[in-house]
């Protein structure tokens, strides 16, 4: 079958089993039997940070395009298809990657497998102009949607090209330009898909209610013909110093609900000890309502409404801690970022109490055991680790490595990373009247809208 396995106990008890196909398909298989349900998630190794200028938003773009019908699956036929089988399923692409996933009643399983296969094998056949054309006006009106006509919807684009410089891989996001939309043609689309949609470019992971054998026979016999294609550039460097080296700052006015200090700091790349301690930073001074700036600046102070500090995990670039304080009516910002500079030189100096540690690698460990729980879940952790860094396995030794963090690494990177001169800061002043803003930094991360771009249906 042109496959070898491996096997490795994981968090809870979980396995995962890999194998790849003669054609370079990397497939990874984890049995959960405690429910009559399985995932099947299929990770492509590209997002926005393979494009080049000129043609940013093209792997966006794709991603509403596999929805659009394939050589044997007509039009809406992939939704249609999964929805009356009692199935669910989605597609996102962030910087690094673009990924589709279903989860289906464990007995539809070969057809999730079967429509995953067809669209990576033929999707080309039924690729034109008005399907290009069609989606092309979708990603521009949800570009409007999300980012041009909502309060604050251009700030993460705003602050990724401040923190990324002009020609990083990473200082264009997801969403692309309206004019790069505009110029991408038939023949640009098809060789991307040629290039990036290749069987060696993929890593597809099914979690849950599986004979691992039988899904093994189904994934050879609809993904093994797929011909293996090597056009794939390596992308482009992303390595910048640790640090901005300057504050970076532009002051926004447009009509929102309310004043707002949003700024993004350089953290350590994902993978790394380093990012773990940074996570736990930013829980601390962050993550919800009993974290330092919640208590300082909402609670005690009642400078602001709303006090978020959320990690952005990047591999290829340095991750993004992304600060988010809105203020409350009459409140002008210079006394919220003296407070927040304030919060964030104590942290340096004197790092975390013992009983902050806890609570944040409790909070931590939760996240991460809730995330693997789910077979969904527990499918994209899986392919996240063997794209972004070559081993599924990690994917179930993760929440170990949370725990082993020790407070003086969590002082350190704070120390290192989380101080003015590392920093690109937004500072909304309103036009309009004032309401009240109460989306946070996490409410931003967790609900995607700062990292990644969904297909909407």
């Amino acid at each position: 079958m042109g496959h070898t396995a491996t096997q490795q106990a994981g968090s809870g008890g979980l396995t995962a089993t890999e194998h790849r196909l003669a054609n370079g398909l990397r497939v990874v298989l984890s049995e959960d039997h405690q429910t009559p349900v399985a995932a099947v998630c299929l990770w492509y190794d590209v997002g926005s940070r393979h494009e080049v200028a000129g043609r940013t938003g093209l792997a966006h773009l794709f991603e509403h395009l596999m929805f659009q019908g394939s050589a044997q699956v007509k039009g809406n036929g992939h939704f249609e298809l999964v929805q009356s089988a009692g199935g669910s399923l989605n597609g996102t692409t962030s910087f690094e990657r673009t990924n589709y996933f279903e989860t289906m009643p464990a007995h539809q399983l070969e057809l999730a497998l079967w429509l995953e296969a067809d669209r990576m094998g033929s999707l080309l056949t039924a690729l034109d102009e008005e399907s290009l054309e069609n989606q092309r006006d979708v990603v521009k009106n949800e570009r409007r949607q999300r980012y041009d006509n909502v309060p604050y919807g251009t700030a993460f684009e705003k602050l990724v090209a401040m923190a990324y410089p002009e020609g990083h891989p990473y200082h264009h996001t997801p969403i692309g330009s309206m004019a790069d939309l505009d110029a991408a043609s038939l023949e640009d689309a098809r060789a991307f898909f040629r290039t990036y949609y290749a069987p060696g470019n993929a890593v597809l992971a099914v979690v849950g209610d599986i004979d691992p054998e039988q899904t093994l026979a189904w994934v050879e016999k609809y993904f093994g013909s797929i011909p293996a294609h090597d056009g794939k550039q390596p992308p482009r460097d992303g390595s910048l110093p640790d640090t901005i080296g300057v504050e970076l700052r532009e002051v926004v006015r447009e009509e929102v609900p309310a004043r707002a200090l949003m700024a993004a700091y350089r953290l350590p790349h994902d993978g790394t000890r380093e990012a773990d301690a940074a996570d736990l930073a930013m829980t601390i001074l962050g993550g919800g309502e009993s974290s330092r700036l919640h208590n300082r600046l909402v609670r005690h102070d009642r400078t602001a409404v709303a006090a978020g500090f959320g990690m952005l995990r990047l591999a290829g670039a340095p991750s993004l801690g992304w600060l988010d304080v809105k203020a409350s009516g009459g409140v002008e910002v210079p006394a919220i970022e003296a407070a927040v500079d304030e919060e964030l030189a104590r942290f340096a100096l004197e790092g975390p109490t013992p009983q902050e540690m806890e609570r944040a690698q409790a909070q931590l460990e939760r996240e991460w055991l809730d995330r693997l729980a789910t077979v969904s879940g527990r499918a994209d952790e899986l392919c996240r680790f063997a794209v972004l860094f070559g081993d599924p396995q990690l994917a179930l030794t993760a929440v170990q490595r949370v725990l082993d963090v020790t407070p003086d690494e969590v002082q350190a990177v704070a120390k290192a990373r989380l101080h003015p001169a590392n920093r690109a800061v937004l500072v909304y002043e309103p036009t309009g009247p004032q309401g009240i803003a109460e989306q946070t930094a996490e409410d931003a991360i967790a609900a995607g809208t700062i990292q990644e771009e969904e297909t909407d249906r």
